[in-house]
């Protein structure tokens, strides 16, 4: 793909505001293994899939997500 394919990939995608709302709030952070799970896909108390740690929750700050 060429620069000028890759920059109109990039500014034709959706804008936040055009995604759909689901509630997300934020997502879960395993510190140890860097993985993340957003809020909306956790049922009860968070624990890494890898390691079994307890997850730490993260809000978004002036975004949609905690991307």
């Amino acid at each position: 793909m060429g620069l000028i394919e890759s920059l109109t990939d990039a500014l034709s995608s959706p804008s936040p505001t055009d995604r759909p709302d689901d509630g997300s709030t934020g997502a879960y952070w395993c510190d140890d293994c860097a993985n993340r799970i957003r809020d909306v896909e956790v049922d009860g108390e968070p624990v890494c899939p890898d390691c079994g740690a307890e997850m730490r929750f993260e809000r978004a700050t002036g975004r949609d997500c905690a991307c």
